[in-house]
């Protein structure tokens, strides 16, 4: 994190990018309570053709201070079973794919 990374990351190129996050909704996208760590992934997601982003379910509602990408920058979620079905169905409108560990995935 920092100005160092951030400067270093903005000159790569990314075909697949793996982020866990602070929290995930709607209205806020993806965010963090730390300022510096809201600025490195947003150059993260930026420098990235593909986001993947895997939170479990206690993740989604969750705002924190400063939020970095919205959820249609987002390719797919990876999350638990436990994130409720009209999270799911809020999700689906948003990303191209959701991911649930345990359950058979959707062709």
């Amino acid at each position: 994190m920092g100005p160092v990374a951030d400067q270093a990351i903005a000159a790569l190129h990314f075909d697949l990018l793996f982020l866990g996050v602070h929290g995930i909704s709607v209205e806020a996208g993806l965010s963090t309570p730390n300022l510096a760590e809201a600025e490195t992934n947003r150059r993260l997601v930026q420098s990235a053709r593909r986001v993947v982003v895997v939170a479990d379910h206690t993740k989604w509602g969750t705002v924190g201070l400063s939020s970095f990408a919205s959820l249609g920058q987002v390719d797919t979620l990876v999350t638990d079973s436990g994130l409720p079905q009209e999270a799911r169905a809020e999700v689906s409108e948003h990303l191209r794919r959701l991911v649930v560990a345990g359950e058979p995935a959707e062709l």
